[in-house]
């Protein structure tokens, strides 16, 4: 066995030694333990082991879980207890599925304790499509949300870690999706300090996590997998981080095949190791020893990368106190509550204004494309939801099972989206029966479902078949399409669909090959079955249709006719925005989006209902910042992606039970004409930080149902530079309802030399503290902040940090000023502070 080494923590120790066993390893040996994909090492008792498992939001791409709001929805809770208790709960459940196996089990994709998250990189720009997986746009939040998770992921016992953390994708990485593989970064040393690298910083140095991802980008022509000013001087040296450094999948190949910075994939893979890579995700590693046959590399530079990581793998199994974690503690009843909480506190009122909500004695009705979704609850890299609520769901268990709806459009012109119940019957109810293939050969009846809209990922074989009635809303074509995340990794094989249209056979194929569509006449309703032979690869089934407009708008006008109230669950999907998707309508492009404006089919749709002149609810579901242009609902808020528990959180706030008290952590832009050209990463007009313009809603915005009033603060007169400075405001619920208030602070630094510090882009102001104060009605608090020295800092053009005398206001509030209550405040710093650490 390999002698225990412990893989230090950031600025603890040095690099372990490769043990004597490893040694004895062939260079070909070694380079194969430096791949995601590790086989089997005899010589050192290691089982096969696939580095690669991912966590974002509860242990993902593994079967069942716990599914948390996608991070976009944990950064809008402002409470790092919180995210950190969801930390722990992500590790737990990889540990019972870990711990389902032998210790020396041979371990599969995403069955590792390795996990690929958080994704820290900033959303600098809300058209990109992978910001949902962020904290969003401000570095502090993100590095206090980022710290919170880590911490809860790795345990507080670093020796021992739960999981091991990956912190991604350093740096400087936030799309476009289209051409990521070889885009090159052009960024000022002055915004790569100010923005793209604190989070970073501060997850290693704080955090303690103990990987790190290298991202797809090259910074000024070198790609950052190859860039040993960033992973070997910034994080190794400046950070003391002395962890694992993987790098993004096919990243290093990427170095030759598409950045053409290395000539081959030796050259590449040498590039990579010797600026600070340690591990491969790829192929490109197992070309290490041709790198050391040509003089590019030595053994003793892959031994250190491979001390490294047979210290990961040591400390995750051996001794382990977190072995004893059983199978069976995945998706418990304290897990789902907690997900619950987490939703609560992430939906954020944008807008009430006439004090519609919360909703009493109204009869609802229930429109959008988003309202019944599974995809809208689970984002992207997500675990199989467990008992999935939908908005849709929620209502009618809290408002009534009376409760109508109406998809009234797609999501995007040209997008298809799940076919709703209202167009599916059997036995005189919404949806289709189903039944199952017994081991004697038979169909047997197993109950009945309102749609077909599943997440199969890591469940056994099956054979199922739905039958019943398709009526369409109205006349016109309706393409219909079977659809599902095909298995790409060491697939049994693909499911076979069947989709039988009045008893004839119209689509008959496999999962993961070409599209599997047909069209139908709308004039009447018509049998229906489809069938599928899942085989146990393929990640789910879903029966989608892109109907006519025109049936769709009627049918939401009859329903809008019964209610008094219509609640428009509206915005983006999975399907529409994410990584490197093949996407390609109105408004969207390759995962990306072109346009911040909610599309424009939905825009008709809540036209259409607000023309009725019956109050409009509307709920964005989206990973990113949708505006709603000149619409004015009645009342807005903002849900993200939810969890599995998104639909029972909603309606509990709509119904009043739960008090909103989330808050933005993206600016929603009035415009896409707000936005500079989403190519260049400089920070001018960017996030609340920088820009100048007038917002829809601004980075920390979020309503109550109750109101709070804020006392003057104290502070600290005067400080000299590089002490910190302690802030306490009293804060008093003035309003009829228990709530949680989010008082933030906001500092606005003293102004510079226009000669010394660039003009542009021109820092507004930042967030420099929170926290969340729970007060009774009449209640008063005490919310209480410490600003670190390092945050009263400037960053010059040159990238270098600087505290300068003179007078720093403070603004303490509910938002940002002018956002709701707050009071101003201000204090000196004498002397100064220069060339702070990097």
């Amino acid at each position: 066995m390999i002698p225990f080494l412990l893989l230090a923590a950031a600025g603890q120790a040095a690099t372990p030694a490769l043990p004597p066993e490893a040694q004895k390893l062939t260079v070909a040996q070694k380079a194969a333990q430096l791949v995601n994909e590790a086989p089997a090492e005899p010589a050192l008792n290691l089982p096969a082991y696939d580095w690669w498992s991912e966590g974002l939001h509860g242990i993902a791409r593994n079967g069942p879980s716990t599914v948390f709001p996608q991070a976009m929805g944990m950064a809008a809770t402002w409470d790092t207890a919180l995210i950190q208790k969801v930390g722990d709960v992500v590790a737990t459940e990889a540990r019972a599925k870990f711990n389902s196996q032998p210790l020396n089990a041979d371990r599969g994709l995403y069955q590792g304790l390795t996990i690929w998250s958080p994704n820290i990189n900033i959303f600098r720009d809300p058209r990109w499509g992978r910001g949902q997986e962020t904290y969003g746009e401000d570095p502090f939040l993100t590095s206090r949300i980022g710290i919170a998770f880590v911490r809860g992921l790795q345990g507080p016992d670093l020796k021992h870690p739960k999981v091991i953390a990956t912190v991604k994708h350093m740096a400087v990485h936030s799309g476009p999706e289209g051409g990521r593989d070889s885009f090159d970064v052009m960024v000022s040393p002055r915004d790569l300090e100010a923005t793209y690298l604190p989070a970073f910083r501060a997850t290693v140095t704080e955090g303690k996590a103990l990987s790190l991802m290298c991202a797809y980008n090259a910074i000024h022509g070198t790609p950052v997998c190859a860039n040993p000013m960033l992973l070997t001087q910034r994080l190794r040296t400046d950070w003391g981080f002395n962890g694992l450094v993987v790098s993004d999948c096919d990243a290093v190949g990427n170095i030759w095949m598409f950045h053409h910075a290395q000539p081959d994939a030796p050259a590449a893979a040498a590039a990579a190791l010797r600026a600070g890579t340690d591990l491969n995700c790829g192929n490109a590693y197992r070309s290490l020893p041709q790198a050391v046959e040509r003089g590019l590399i030595t053994e003793g530079e892959i031994d250190t990368a491979l001390a490294r990581a047979l210290a990961v793998r040591r400390m995750l199994t051996v001794d382990s106190p977190w072995n004893r974690i059983k199978p069976s503690e995945v998706g418990t009843p304290a897990h789902r509550a907690l997900a619950l909480e987490t939703a609560r506190k992430g939906i954020i009122l944008l807008d009430n204004p006439n004090d519609l909500l919360p909703l009493k004695g109204k009869k609802l009705a229930v429109f959008g494309a988003d309202a019944d979704d599974l995809g809208v609850l689970e984002g992207n890299y997500h675990g199989t939801a467990i008992n999935p609520v939908t908005p849709l769901d929620g209502i009618r268990a809290k408002f009534g099972r009376d409760v109508r709806y109406a998809q009234g459009s797609v999501l995007a012109e040209g997008a298809f989206v799940v076919v709703p119940e209202t167009a599916l019957s059997a036995n005189g109810k919404p949806g289709l029966t189903v039944e199952t293939m017994g081991a004697n050969g038979q169909w047997t009846a197993a109950g009945q479902d309102r749609r077909i809209d599943f997440n199969y990922t890591k469940t056994a074989p099956f054979q199922r078949r739905w039958t019943g009635t398709l009526t369409p809303p109205g006349p016109g074509q309706y393409k219909l399409r079977l659809d599902g995340p095909a298995c790409w990794h060491a697939c049994p094989a693909h499911d076979a669909v069947k989709l039988y249209i009045d008893d004839q056979l119209v689509v008959d194929d496999v999962i993961g090959g070409k599209k599997l569509e047909t069209t139908i006449d709308g004039s009447a309703p018509r049998r229906i079955r489809v069938e599928i032979d899942h085989k146990g690869g393929d990640e789910g089934l879903r029966l989608q249709w892109l109907p006519p407009a025109e049936a769709l708008t009627a049918e939401a006008l009859k329903v809008a006719g019964t209610a008094d109230v219509l609640i428009a669950v509206i915005g983006l999907s999975p399907d529409l925005e994410g990584e490197a998707l093949g996407v390609s309508v109105p408004g969207f492009a390759g995962g990306d989006r072109t346009e911040v404006v909610l599309p424009e089919p939905q825009r008709k749709l809540l036209a259409a209902l607000q023309a009725t002149g019956k109050p409009v609810v509307a709920v964005v579901m989206s990973g990113s910042a949708v505006s709603l242009g000149d619409f004015k609902p009645a009342a807005t808020l903002a849900a993200f992606y939810p969890g599995t528990e998104g639909g029972t959180a909603l309606a509990e706030i709509l119904a009043g039970d739960v008090n909103p008290s989330g808050r933005l952590p993206v600016t929603i832009y009035s415009s896409t004409a707000d936005l500079p050209a989403f190519a260049d990463y400089g920070m001018k007009e960017r996030t609340y930080r920088y820009f100048t313009g007038k917002p829809a809603w601004g980075f920390g915005h979020g309503l109550s149902y109750t109101k709070f009033d804020y006392g003057q603060p104290t502070v600290t007169a005067s400080v000299a530079a590089g002490q910190p400075v302690d802030v306490a405001v009293q804060l008093r619920n003035i309003g009829q309802r228990a709530g949680e208030e989010v008082a933030q602070a906001y500092l606005v630094p003293p102004a510079t030399d226009e000669k010394l510090v660039l003009t542009d882009p021109v820092l507004q102001r930042q967030l420099v503290g929170f926290t969340r104060v729970a007060l009774k009605p009449g209640q008063a608090g005490t919310a209480r902040f410490t600003i670190d020295p390092r945050m009263m800092s400037q960053v010059w053009r040159d990238g270098t940090r600087r505290i300068l005398p003179g007078t720093y206001k403070l603004y303490i509030g509910g938002g940002q000023p002018g956002d709701g209550a707050g009071q101003w405040t201000q204090f000196t710093v004498t002397g100064q502070a220069q060339d702070l650490p990097k």
